[in-house]
């Protein structure tokens, strides 16, 4: 320190000598390493954790979403319910208190039946014989209670509000032949005053059908005839297209079960046990989607028989009034629609569409504003099995077919689509893509026909993970679940597997019975429930442990056999899938199933509901036990190698006769309460096979059609033709079931080529005044119905729609309280209320 006390500068030779090193200026590259490491270290656990927030928020808002979609289907359900009670108690006001009618009480209280849009209730008639309120034979009281006896029943007022009839009349058209001048080159019925016969023409060859003697003096064949004042309502569908039909089982806002059979769209409410119908389709639905508000559904088929409404389209329409909100595509679609769906990522702006032509074109709609086609484009040259909008990117579409699955982006501002081909790499490539399903990551899973399943990674056209013959045949289905495990369904092993999301096996698996068929979908059910469809169109329900219960059951192929038990609210059906049911019509539910040998093709209770005969395709009659649990075949008989078209018992059950496509008709003799039979002959006579017979209310006679469309006449005892007119003209007969005949002539449309109907079935008698019906079912997918004897060749009916095939057979229960109806091809039941 100086003299004044400052210390001098040190200059850098003057620095004192020191034994420690000298210290850095700079971090050294250690340092730097350790910090750069500690920085990433933090921005790792950063990026974690907002992942993690990220991945938090996410499901905040799923479960948000599940919410919102709760919310809505509560309101949904609230605002069904008080349309139903506000139309109950309208109808109530309405009704005169003169008119009861019997209903059975309902199975559960908890929920309101609504007389309008649900289909649970069942109406007796109080005019019933009084057999029918006697336990039958071999059935206690017990059993008769599990049926619905009409002990059980109360009395309540029939509504007839305008909503109902509006409902009812949504599938009538007023029928029959409506041209006063009938088409150019048809000649007009003619009436034969001197011999009492109506002249009519069937692909221009002469039909003589004859009158009775009293009654027609001052008939004329030109003459109205005005439809019935009853009508019909449907009430129960009893079928699903599972056979071959995909992405067509869903649960929407209500919590029904939607899904379609035929031309009708159903939600069904299992745990109320009750129906409603969309029903503005004309011919068979093919695919179903359901908006992602779950109250807005989209239907697509195939092209129709109207000339008209017949073309292939798509409806969107929603589920609460059950109202059509748009119809797109008609005349742009070809020969139908195989796949519909929503946009996700947007709220459902968009609709999706794939026709069945030979390209199989995907077109975009808008359905914001003003319905609009957006964009299309050729898919492929081969089927297309599923067609999806990506759930979480949005205008990306994933489609799925025949050795492809292809990866799409809907680009807005060029109105265009383009395309990028999955890439199967080492895997095999298989020969069909049947389906897939999106993770909660939105990667893409799918099945294909060699029980492979594969995961693409969200936004690849590559496999990232490959599980290989992991069903036995293909796979049908695939399901996330709300977990976000998935669920595979084998078509042929019948099996459920669970997997993780990124594709482990859980262990998990279930399969279902082999009755009930393999998996066609895997779908949600309220709450905790799963849905599975089968190809056995079967649905069941299943908890959460996969313990499989039927709600629905149906025929699998063409069926055209169709009989109603004498005194119950029981039918039975049989057809080409081996199969026989026995349904209650008030329960709505299959009582029974029994398989057999031979294809079926008709069927006919014995009077005393202890056995019914089968008539097969092969040539045999089987006689079976309707009374023993096991419903066993008692007895078979063979006579004649070709199919047996019709078959019916006389009226007190002693005798059996079977119409033969060998143009013969084969009498029997009852015995042992119908156990056993003994041949008696063969009527031989027709030119062509027999269709339709009828026996006398003394049952010494029958009356037959065939395929030339012959009405000929049989003494049963000896199997003799009656060709004498005069003694069989005026025989009361105990059924109607030939369509050629004076008192069913009505039912025939002007210009029909003989094939047009297939089958007329005349109300039973009774006790009450009511006005007697004939209904009958044509090739044309409708039930009509006529005021009976329909006499006059310009007849006009009620028809109604539904079926989508040729309606192979209709008929009355035993108190013609409903008509049921046989779909054919569409493998569908269809249940009836008579309104009178």
């Amino acid at each position: 320190m100086d003299a004044e006390g400052e210390i001098p500068p040190i200059q850098n030779g003057d620095a004192p000598e020191s034994d420690q090193p000298e210290q850095e200026i700079f971090p050294s590259k250690r340092s730097i390493r350790f910090c750069t490491e500690q920085l990433d270290g933090l921005l790792s656990q950063d990026q974690e954790e907002l992942s993690e927030r990220v991945a938090h928020l996410e499901k905040r808002v799923r479960e948000q979403e599940n919410e919102i979609v709760c919310l809505k289907g509560a309101l949904a359900d609230v605002t069904r319910r008080l349309g139903q009670m506000e139309t109950l108690s309208k109808s109530q006001n309405s009704i005169l208190p003169s008119r009861p009618f019997k209903t059975p009480a309902p199975r559960r209280t908890e929920r309101p039946k609504s007389q309008v849009i649900e289909s649970s209730n069942f109406t007796p008639r109080s005019s019933a014989p009084n057999s029918a309120r006697q336990t039958p034979r071999g059935a206690s009281a017990n059993t008769m209670k599990k049926w619905g006896s009409t002990e059980d029943t109360q009395k309540t007022p029939r509504p007839h509000s305008s909503s109902q009839l509006t409902q009812s009349k949504r599938l009538s058209t007023s029928h029959g032949s409506l041209h006063i001048k009938p088409a150019k080159g048809i000649k007009e019925p003619t009436w034969n005053n001197a011999d009492g016969y109506l002249r009519m023409h069937l692909k221009g060859r002469p039909v003589c059908l004859f009158a009775p003697d009293e009654g027609y003096e001052d008939y004329n064949v030109k003459a109205e005839q005005d439809c019935p004042n009853a009508t019909l309502k449907l009430e129960w569908v009893y079928g699903y297209r599972g056979r071959d039909c995909r992405s067509n089982l869903y649960t929407v806002a209500t919590g029904e079960i939607c899904y379609f059979s035929a031309a009708i769209v159903v939600l069904h409410n299992f745990e109320s046990n009750s129906q409603r119908f969309y029903d503005q389709h004309t011919d068979d639905i093919k695919c179903i989607a359901v908006h992602p508000d779950q109250v807005t559904v989209a239907t697509g088929q195939v092209a129709g028989h109207e000339k008209k409404e017949g073309k292939p389209h798509v409806r969107v329409w929603e589920v609460i009034k059950l109202q059509t909100l748009h119809v797109i595509g008609e005349g742009e679609f070809q020969r139908g629609v195989s796949c519909v769906a929503f946009s996700i990522f947007d709220g459902g702006h968009s609709l999706l569409a794939v026709d069945e032509g030979n390209d199989h074109t995907m077109s975009v709609w808008n359905l914001q504003g003003k319905v609009k086609k957006l964009a299309e484009c050729k898919s492929s040259g081969d089927p297309v099995t599923q067609c999806e909008f990506h759930p979480t990117e949005e205008n990306s579409i994933v489609c799925c077919g025949k050795s492809q699955i292809s990866f799409w982006t809907f680009i807005k501002e060029e109105k265009k689509l383009d395309k990028k081909m999955g890439i199967f790499g080492k895997n095999d490539k298989p020969k069909v893509v049947i389906c897939f399903c999106y993770t909660q990551d939105g990667d893409v899973v799918s099945g294909d026909s060699n029980g492979n399943i594969f995961l693409w990674e969200k936004g690849a056209n590559k496999i990232s993970k490959a599980e290989t013959g992991v069903h036995e045949g293909g796979v049908f289905s695939l399901y996330t679940t709300k977990d976000g495990n998935i669920l595979s369904g084998g078509g042929k092993d019948r099996k459920i597997l669970e997997w993780s999301k990124d594709l482990q096996r859980t262990g998990n698996s279930y399969e279902v019975p082999e009755e009930f068929g393999g998996v066609r979908m895997i779908s949600s059910g309220p709450g905790s429930l799963i849905i599975v469809g089968t190809i056995r169109n079967c649905i069941l329900q299943a908890s959460s442990d996969l313990v499989f219960t039927p709600m629905v059951e149906g025929h699998k192929e063409e069926f055209w056999g169709l009989d109603t038990l004498p005194d119950t609210y029981q039918f039975l059906t049989c057809g080409s899938d081996k199969y026989i049911y026995m349904w209650d019509a008030q329960a709505h539910t299959a009582l029974w199933r029994k398989q057999i040998a031979d294809e079926a093709h008709c069927c006919c209770i014995h009077p005393n509901n202890k056995v019914a005969a089968i008539g097969t395709t092969s040539g045999k009659i089987v006689i079976l036990d309707l009374e023993n649990s096991d419903h066993e075949i008692v007895a078979v008989y063979t006579d004649g190698k070709e199919q047996h078209e019709c078959i019916q018992y006389s009226p007190d059950g002693e005798m059996l006769a079977s119409g033969n496509r060998d143009n013969g008709i084969y009498i029997y003799k009852v015995e042992e309460e119908g156990r056993k039979c003994h041949k008696i002959g063969k009527c031989s006579g027709h030119s062509s096979f027999v269709t339709h017979i009828d026996w006398s209310c003394n049952g010494k006679y029958l009356r037959s059609n065939s395929g030339d469309y012959e009405v000929l006449y049989w003494t049963a005892k000896n199997c003799k033709q009656e060709t004498q007119k005069d003694d069989v003209r005026n025989l009361d007969w105990a059924t109607n079931n030939c369509t050629l005949s004076f008192a069913s002539v009505g039912v025939w449309p002007d210009g029909a080529d003989g094939t047009d109907i297939n089958n007329c079935a005349v109300s039973h008698q009774d006790d009450s005044k009511r006005e007697r019906l004939i209904v009958s079912a044509d090739d044309f997918g409708k039930v009509n119905l006529y005021s009976y004897p329909s006499i006059q060749p310009r007849a006009v009916g009620h028809s109604y729609g539904g079926h989508s095939s040729h309606v192979t057979m209709a008929k009355f229960l035993f108190d013609n309280s409903r008509v049921i109806s046989a779909g054919g091809r569409d493998a569908t039941v269809m249940q009836w209320e008579v309104i009178y």
